[in-house]
């Protein structure tokens, strides 16, 4: 039986208290759904990376694993360097399937919520 691993991955930043957002996004996600195994990991500036995050979670146990990019727009980081990451990963865990998610801002849901997020700043 397969078991599954989610990798919320940020951009990163200098400053860690960047990363406070993601970490409650991850908090929410294990309160809604305490079955899923899920980890932080980071382009830049932050640790885990991505490569890290991903031997953890095989390390666990983890055979299958969903890459969920937490960015806005999808830019140069998720066209272009994100599946070389993931060729990367794929390659060093044979046997592990992984796959990348649509990026969080391209969600309706997600969008939807930050247009609500705007009309309620808007009507403060």
């Amino acid at each position: 039986m397969s078991r599954r691993g989610v990798i919320l991955l940020a951009h990163g930043a200098r400053d860690p208290r960047w990363s406070e957002p993601l970490e409650s996004v991850a908090r929410r996600t294990a309160a809604l759904a305490p079955g899923i195994v899920l980890t932080l990991a980071f382009l830049d500036f932050m640790t885990p990376d991505l490569a890290d995050a991903a031997g953890a979670l095989v390390r666990q146990g983890c055979d299958d694993l969903v890459v969920v990019p937490a960015f806005v727009g999808v830019g140069g980081h998720v066209r272009s360097d994100l599946p070389k990451l993931v060729d990367a990963i794929a390659a060093e865990h044979p046997g592990v399937s992984i796959r990348v998610a649509p990026a969080l801002g391209d969600e309706p849901s997600v969008q939807e919520a930050m247009a609500r997020s705007v009309v309620a700043a808007a009507e403060a």
